[in-house]
Parts: structure tokens; C-alpha cells; sequence
């Protein structure tokens, strides 16, 4: 059974930096793609990062958040910096794996920012 292991939420100041990371447990699984989505309260999943198997990626918010995608140790960091009240999401890890037909998502990890 393959599961996404967050770790990295919490409680940061306006300005703040938090890093976030999801892991692979279990198998077996191919990535198509992988990163981070998240939902603020009454609103639809947002992309944030998605790293995909051709080695490309798709960051809406490059330039504050770093994005990193192991596909050896198949791991995504999102490293989030110059934080804003706005960044107030649950994060959410994704893999879309594509070869055996499946989707899996996090159970999420809640990040709070302080103005």
C-alpha cells in the first residue's frame, strides 16, 4: 500500500519560512507527477509545485516557495519563504502514478501564518 508521509507544518510570523516534506511509504508505485497542492478554508485545491517524470515542473509561486524533487529518494521539499497570512492553507502531497492507474494524496499538514 503506497502512502504520503508530510512533516514540515505549523505555526510561523509573517515573514517567516517553513519547509515542508512528503515521502513514499510502501510500493509499488511509478511517479508521473508529484508535488504540492493546497486548500485554504472554502476554497478548491490550488497547485503549488509539481514536479513531473520528464523532469520538467510547474511552480505558481517560484520566487517565494523553492521547489525540489528527488526521483531517486522520490521526494518533494517545498521550502517556503517571505510567508504571507495568504500562504494559510492545509498543504497537501500529491503523486499521480500514472503506469498502474492510480492517484494519491496526503492527509495534509496545516500551515498558519501570523500577520
Amino acid at each position: 500500500q503506497v502512502q504520503l508521509v508530510e512533516s514540515g507544518g505549523g505555526l510561523v510570523q509573517s515573514g517567516g519560512s517553513l519547509t515542508l516534506i512528503c515521502s513514499v511509504s510502501g510500493g509499488p508505485f511509478t511517479v508521473y507527477a508529484m508535488g504540492w497542492y493546497r486548500q485554504r478554508p472554502g476554497e478548491q485545491y490550488e497547485s503549488v509545485a509539481v514536479a513531473f517524470s520528464d523532469g520538467s515542473t510547474v511552480e505558481s509561486l517560484k520566487g517565494r516557495f523553492n521547489f525540489f524533487f528527488d526521483n531517486v529518494k522520490n521526494t518533494v521539499t517545498l521550502q517556503m519563504n517571505n510567508m504571507k497570512p495568504e500562504d494559510s492553507a492545509t498543504y497537501l502531497c500529491h503523486l499521480d502514478d500514472r503506469d498502474y492507474g492510480r492517484v494519491y494524496w496526503g492527509k495534509g499538514t496545516l500551515v498558519t501564518v501570523r500577520s
